[in-house]
């Protein structure tokens, strides 16, 4: 027997999938690896990279649109690929009553977040700084791509901070935001966006190889869908620090726009900005200046900011799907 689809029904399942989704990975944390969809994504952009490379000028300077267009066919082929997975799986999900909908979605929608691996990453850092300042830039550099050997324990604990505030975003408020709009094919698109500008999106020469113009199509696709939940994150970071964070909002542009990216600044300036610290990338820019230096606790704090944002969002979203459940 075919479940009748109505509104009442979708924000039923989407609400469950929502909580669902965000107990399992607070309970179990990631999926074994080959079972993760998002390391599959991984897998396919491993392999589509190395064949737009073998047609790549490695002349960081040469204008290659052959490189641009092979890798934009390759990153649509993906994206296709894993987008018809999802709605048929979604589907199938929607086919079963509100609260089996929510369940099923819920289990598909986790591998597309990260919070608690995001927490303890940081939280590892955090651990290892405190044992020695080497231990500290090693544990770092699982998380940052960056060149860790001349930080500080102060830029190892900032780089941490920005990791945490960036991916937040990335991680968790970003893949929910496109889920409440456009259900699980949604998430896994932004998911495949993201996954794809950290493997291909680099202004010119990474290890060894021009991306340049290949990572163009894959740094402006998440540039994209990651412009309005990146300034969402920045105000639920406000928003959870109460009238004092609301009071920074003047602050917040001018202090985001520092930054190289047009969307990983938001998250990290709001962070800076109620820590109450400043957070440096060295040579090239300096959030809240007029912070202090961050220490141990201000790590602790940023986590809690985290999950009350997190919270924040959560209820917003439940309140939403209420209302349209009600018929309002």
């Amino acid at each position: 027997m075919t479940t009748e689809f109505t509104p009442q029904h979708w924000a039923g399942a989407v609400g469950v999938a929502l909580v669902v989704a965000l107990w399992v990975d607070r309970r179990w944390g990631e999926p074994a690896a080959t079972l993760h969809p998002v390391v599959w994504m991984g897998n396919y952009l491993t392999k589509a990279g190395e064949r737009v490379q073998r047609h790549a000028a490695q002349d960081p300077h040469t204008q290659d649109f052959k490189a641009f267009w092979l890798a934009a066919l390759m990153w649509s082929a993906g994206a296709a690929l894993f987008l018809i997975a999802a709605l048929l799986l979604q589907g199938l999900a929607l086919e079963l009553p509100w609260w089996a909908a929510g369940l099923t979605l819920g289990l598909l929608l986790k591998p597309m977040l990260a919070l608690a691996m995001l927490k303890s990453e940081v939280r590892a850092v955090e651990a290892a700084l405190a044992e020695s300042l080497d231990a500290g830039r090693e544990r770092l550099r699982w998380l940052v791509s960056r060149d860790v050997t001349q930080l500080t324990d102060v830029q190892v604990r900032e780089s941490a901070i920005e990791t945490l505030a960036e991916n937040l975003n990335d991680s968790v408020v970003a893949p929910i935001f496109w889920f409440l709009l456009l259900g699980l094919p949604g998430a896994v698109l932004y998911r495949f966006a993201n996954t794809a500008d950290a493997m291909w999106g680099y202004p010119g020469v990474y290890q060894g190889r021009n991306w340049a113009w290949a990572g163009k199509w894959a740094a402006r696709a998440d540039d994209v869908l990651s412009w309005v939940p990146a300034r969402v994150t920045a105000v639920l970071l406000l928003l959870v620090e109460g009238r004092r964070g609301w009071a920074l909002r003047s602050q917040l542009r001018a202090e985001a726009a520092k930054t190289p990216s047009p969307n990983s600044g938001w998250p990290m300036a709001a962070m800076a900005l109620v820590l109450g610290v400043a957070l440096r990338k060295p040579a090239v820019y300096v959030l809240n200046p007029e912070g202090r230096e961050a220490q141990a606790p201000d790590t602790a704090a940023a986590l809690i900011f985290v999950s009350k944002a997190v919270l924040a969002l959560v209820l917003i979203a439940l309140g939403a799907l209420f209302l349209i459940a009600a018929g309002v």
